[in-house]
C-alpha cells in the first residue's frame, strides 16, 4: 500500500517548508515535492504606495538578505527616474552588496551546512548543529562567527544598521563615505580574507569524502542563469544576463536586464506558495534552470581578482568538462565568492575617488515602469514596478532567487530521495540527506513566498465541546 513520508519542518533553512515523499507499494520513492507553506503577498500590499517607499517596504521581506532587496528596489527606482547614478555611489552600492554576500554565505556554510559536513549525515540530530561544530572544530566555528561579523560590520558602517539599512536611496546613496568609516572597513578586510582562504583550503580536504553526494545531490542537467559583466566576468551588482545549458553552450548572452521577461516565465502549482520560474523558449517545466553562486561561477569567464581566479580554476576541475553540475558544489562556490567579495571590497575602497561627496542623482519619475536586477547571495533577484501619474505603485512583480531555483530544488529532492531513502527500513539520516540537498541551495523562503496560485485550504469551526459546526474546503 502506498505511503507518504512528510519531513516537517525542513531544518536549518530560512523560513517554513516541508517535503513530502510518495512511496509505492514496495516502499520505494516515486515522487518528492518541496512545499513552501507560508504566504506573504508583498506584491499586493505594496500597491498604492509611493514608489520611493519600495526599497524600505520590500527590504522587510527578509531579515537575512534585506540589502539585496534594497539594491534591486533602488535600481528599479533609478530606472523610473531615468538617471545614471554617480560613479562613486555605484562603487559604494557594490561594497554593501559584497558585504551582504559575505555575511550571508558565511551563515549558510558555517552555521547551516557545516554540521552535516563535519559531523556526518547520520549524526545525532541533538548535536548535528552549530553547537556540535563548536565542540568538534572550535576554530572553524569561531572563524564562521567572525567572518559573518566582518560582513555585518561593513553593512552597518555604510548603512547605519546591520538589518534593513536605508542608506541606499533612489539615485545613489544618502551620504558620502567618511575617512573614519573608510579606515574601519579597510582594517577588517585582510583578516576576513585570511579566514576565507583558510576555510577554503580546509573545505578542499573535505570534498573527496563526499564523491557519492556530489554524484547524487541535484546533479541532473539544468540551465544556468546569472548576471555577468559586459566582458563576461563574475558580476553581482549590475551587468547583463547570460544563460548557459548543461553542456556549457551559451543560449542567451548580453541580454539587458529590462528584457528579462523574454527569458523568464512563471508558473504556479497547487502544492506551494512559491512560483516556478522557467526559461520561456523551452517551456514549462522543461526550461529548468539554476541561479546563485553555482550558476554565477559556471557562467563567468573569470572572477577578476587574484585569489578568486585561482579558486575558480580549481572549482572547474570538479568536473571533467562543461559546467559543474552537482548542487552539492554550491558550498564550494560560496567559498570562492567570499574570497572574491573580500578582494573586491578592498579594491573598491582603495579607489582614489571613493571619498567623493557626489553620491546622488536627483530627479522625478520619468517612466511609468522600472526594473531592477541584482545578484543576491542566493541568486538573481528581480524587482519590476509600474506606477501611475502620481508616482503610486499600480503593479509589482518580485522574482526571488530561491524562486528561480524552485524547479531545480524539486528535481534535486527527487534524485536524493530515490537514491538514499528506503521506505521499508527508514532511518533519520536518509531524511537528513533529503533536507541537506535543500540546504545546498540555501533557500530564503520568506523572500520567495509570492505565488499567485492557490494551495488547498481546510477550515473547520468547532464548538466548545469539540463538535464540528461547519467546514470550508478549497481543493
Amino acid at each position: 500500500m502506498s505511503r507518504t513520508i512528510s519531513i516537517e519542518p525542513v531544518t536549518r533553512i530560512e523560513g517554513h517548508a516541508r517535503i513530502s515523499l510518495q512511496l509505492d507499494d514496495q516502499g520505494q520513492v516515486q515522487d518528492a515535492r518541496f512545499h513552501l507553506t507560508q504566504f506573504r503577498g508583498f506584491e499586493k500590499f505594496c500597491e498604492g504606495r509611493p514608489y520611493r517607499e519600495m526599497p524600505a517596504l520590500t527590504a522587510r521581506t527578509c531579515g537575512i538578505c534585506p540589502v539585496s532587496h534594497v539594491l534591486a528596489a533602488n535600481k528599479a527606482c533609478d530606472h523610473l527616474l531615468s538617471v545614471s547614478i554617480p560613479p562613486t555611489a555605484e562603487k559604494l552600492r557594490r561594497i554593501i552588496n559584497l558585504a551582504q554576500l559575505t555575511q550571508s554565505h558565511a551563515l549558510s556554510f558555517f552555521h547551516l551546512s557545516s554540521p552535516d559536513l563535519l559531523l556526518g549525515w547520520d549524526a545525532d540530530p541533538a548535536s548535528r548543529n552549530i553547537f556540535g561544530v563548536m565542540r568538534q572544530n572550535p576554530d572553524l566555528a569561531r572563524d564562521g562567527i567572525r567572518l559573518r561579523q566582518i560582513g555585518q560590520t561593513i553593512i552597518e558602517t555604510l548603512g547605519g544598521k546591520k538589518i534593513h539599512p536605508t542608506w541606499v536611496v533612489p539615485g545613489g546613496v544618502s551620504e558620502a563615505l567618511t575617512a573614519d568609516k573608510h579606515a574601519v572597513m579597510l582594517r577588517l578586510l585582510p583578516e576576513g580574507l585570511e579566514i576565507a582562504k583558510r576555510t577554503y583550503a580546509f573545505f578542499k580536504t573535505l570534498v573527496p569524502k563526499f564523491l557519492d553526494e556530489a554524484a547524487h545531490f541535484g546533479s541532473q542537467d539544468t540551465l544556468f542563469l546569472s548576471l555577468v559583466s559586459p566582458e563576461g566576468n563574475l558580476e553581482h551588482y549590475d551587468g547583463v544576463l547570460r544563460l548557459k545549458d548543461a553542456r556549457g553552450r551559451i543560449l542567451e548572452d548580453q541580454v539587458p536586464t529590462w528584457e528579462y521577461e523574454r527569458l523568464v516565465g512563471e508558473a504556479v502549482e497547487d502544492f506551494s506558495y512559491m512560483k516556478f520560474p522557467y526559461y520561456k523558449p523551452q517551456g514549462y517545466p522543461k526550461g529548468i534552470y539554476r541561479v546563485g553562486p553555482l550558476a554565477r561561477l559556471n557562467n563567468a569567464n573569470a572572477c577578476g581578482t587574484p585569489y578568486a581566479d585561482v579558486a575558480l580554476a580549481e572549482f572547474r576541475m570538479l568536473q571533467e568538462s562543461g559546467p559543474v553540475a552537482s548542487s552539492f558544489h554550491y558550498h564550494y562556490a560560496r567559498l570562492v565568492e567570499i574570497i572574491f567579495a573580500l578582494e573586491m571590497m578592498e579594491r573598491l575602497l582603495k579607489d582614489p575617488r571613493i571619498l567623493d561627496t557626489r553620491v546622488r542623482a536627483r530627479a522625478r519619475s520619468n517612466r511609468d515602469e522600472g526594473i531592477g536586477v541584482a545578484e543576491a547571495p542566493r541568486g538573481t533577484l528581480m524587482h519590476h514596478y509600474r506606477i501611475d501619474e502620481n508616482g503610486l505603485i499600480t503593479w509589482v512583480n518580485l522574482i526571488i532567487a530561491t524562486g528561480h531555483n524552485n524547479l531545480a530544488m524539486n528535481q534535486a529532492i527527487r534524485q536524493v530521495a530515490k537514491t538514499y531513502v528506503d521506505g521499508n527500513h527508514l532511518q533519520e539520516g536518509m531524511l537528513n540527506r533529503v533536507e541537506a540537498v535543500i540546504r545546498c541551495f540555501d533557500p530564503c523562503l520568506s523572500c520567495a513566498s509570492h505565488a499567485f496560485g492557490q494551495m488547498p485550504l481546510l477550515i473547520e469551526l468547532r464548538d466548545a465541546a469539540g463538535a464540528l459546526v461547519d467546514r470550508l474546503c478549497r481543493d
